[in-house]
């Protein structure tokens, strides 16, 4: 029986400044991702196509690196991501891994709004049987939760710090 689990994520992040110009930001797609991820983890494959190689992580005496093939999609106001793909690398004989990413930013009159879910399926991997089920499933809830909280710290300083920084040309003219 795979073990399966799922965190969640909103986001609702005021802006004071420029605000009428955060949809123009959200369109510049590169540029959004990089602020997003980091950039030493990730490549652009195609447009719009990105891997991007998570931070190694270790649950109980594992550790294990996903790297997740991602794919933006723009629209007006708001700009998509979603994992299509997902290799782990760590687990050794593990073929039944699946993780998925939804998640949406979009702009609005007050700013930021957003919504990232996380969710992972796989089997109990041999060295973690000895560990009843409940315990790893909490332990992969609370990795996903920490995952997205970090995502959401990273767009609350790194995307709107980048945001800063893009309008300011305009700001000097």
């Amino acid at each position: 029986m795979p073990l399966a689990f799922s965190a969640s994520q909103a986001l609702h992040l005021p802006v004071e400044q420029e605000q009428d110009r955060l949809a123009a930001y959200l369109a510049d797609e590169e540029r959004v991702i990089a602020a997003l991820l980091d950039t030493h983890q990730l490549e652009p494959l195609s447009p719009g196509r990105y891997r991007y190689t998570v931070t190694k992580l270790q649950v109980f005496q594992l550790q294990i690196q996903p790297v997740v093939e991602l794919v933006a999609r723009s629209h007006p106001n708001r700009i998509e991501l979603e994992a299509v793909d997902c290799e782990l690398e760590g687990l050794g004989l593990v073929d039944d891994f699946r993780l998925t990413l939804h998640s949406w930013l979009e702009a609005s009159d007050e700013g930021l709004a957003g919504e990232a879910a996380l969710a992972v399926s796989v089997s109990q991997p041999s060295l973690l049987k000895l560990i009843p089920t409940g315990v790893l499933e909490a332990t992969g809830r609370s990795l996903l939760s920490g995952i997205l909280l970090g995502i959401k710290t990273r767009v609350g300083q790194q995307l709107l710090g980048d945001f800063e920084r893009w309008c300011e040309p305009r700001a000097a003219a």
